[in-house]
């Protein structure tokens, strides 16, 4: 078995997606999120490309995308939307062509929709997921599999990409702890990630001061999971824009990094 075979569908929207969180068990508590500190550092027609390398091989492509903002149930929502496809020499062995939308409310405070179209490898689902605020439920339906349940939402919880989108409103500083809710319909759980340093680093030629980022990774699964010193970095601009600008992981597969290639439609 080749080790990209290995490596899930969940790791490959972690290192495209910049702290999508891959759900495992409940959390013990409940932690309301942080408040957005000021506008938010994003705008419709916003486009991110990164450049995922498996070691010093390229894998493939993720682009995450701000749509312009549109209905959900019934009320004006932000749109984000991840989009993972694999390169042609990796097709051969782990085909990955996986499309991920998020909608908040307008403030990005927590999620309303998220919906799944996950084609890799073998792994075939067609997920949506209704945030259901007044009961405080998640439902969550699998028309690919033909599954559907309902799970408990904890205050101001966000679904694991619109949780991406959130963590960009944060004013970030050195030491910080950030605690947040997500929820990917089955389970809710609290994500944390903790600021741990400021630093230079240059990707695709360009040198950004970013903020270093290091996730908690008790609830992610897979590689992660098995993997004894698995770690996950993220580099985060310390300017208004707040972009990710590289995601790097280690695990027992191998190491695995996404760079930002290219912006498109940011703010000045």
């Amino acid at each position: 078995m080749s080790p990209l075979t290995a490596l899930p569908g969940r790791a490959w929207l972690i290192l495209a997606g910049a702290l999508l969180v891959c759900l495992g068990g409940r959390p013990a508590i409940a932690v309301d999120a942080m408040a957005p500190a000021g506008p938010l550092p994003f705008q419709p027609g916003e486009e991110l490309v990164y450049q995922i390398r498996w070691s010093f091989i390229p894998a493939g492509t993720a682009i995450l995308k701000v749509l312009a903002p549109e209905k959900a149930d019934g009320r004006p929502a932000q749109h984000f939307s991840l989009s993972v496809t694999t390169n042609r020499f990796i097709d051969t062995f782990y085909r990955v062509r996986t499309r991920v939308d998020g909608w908040t409310d307008m403030a990005v405070s927590h999620s309303v929709l998220y919906r799944k179209m996950q084609r890799e490898g073998r792994h075939r689902r067609d997920v949506a997921v209704s945030f259901d605020w007044h009961a405080q439920t998640a439902h969550y339906t699998d028309s690919y599999r033909g599954k559907s349940r309902s799970s408990a939402l904890l205050p101001g919880a966000f679904d694991p990409l619109s949780a991406a989108f959130y963590f960009r409103t944060l004013t970030l500083k050195k030491n910080m702890e950030i605690v947040y809710p997500v929820s990917d319909g089955k389970k809710c759980v609290v994500g944390r990630g903790t600021v741990v340093a400021r630093e230079k680093i240059k990707v695709g030629g360009i040198v950004y001061d970013t903020w270093v980022v290091v996730p908690e990774i008790k609830h992610v699964g897979g590689v992660f999971k098995k993997s004894k010193h698995a770690k996950i970095h993220l580099w985060i601009t310390a300017d208004r824009r707040h972009l990710p600008v590289r995601l790097t992981s280690k695990v027992i597969v191998g190491h695995f990094v996404g760079d930002l290639v290219a912006a498109h439609g940011t703010l000045d």
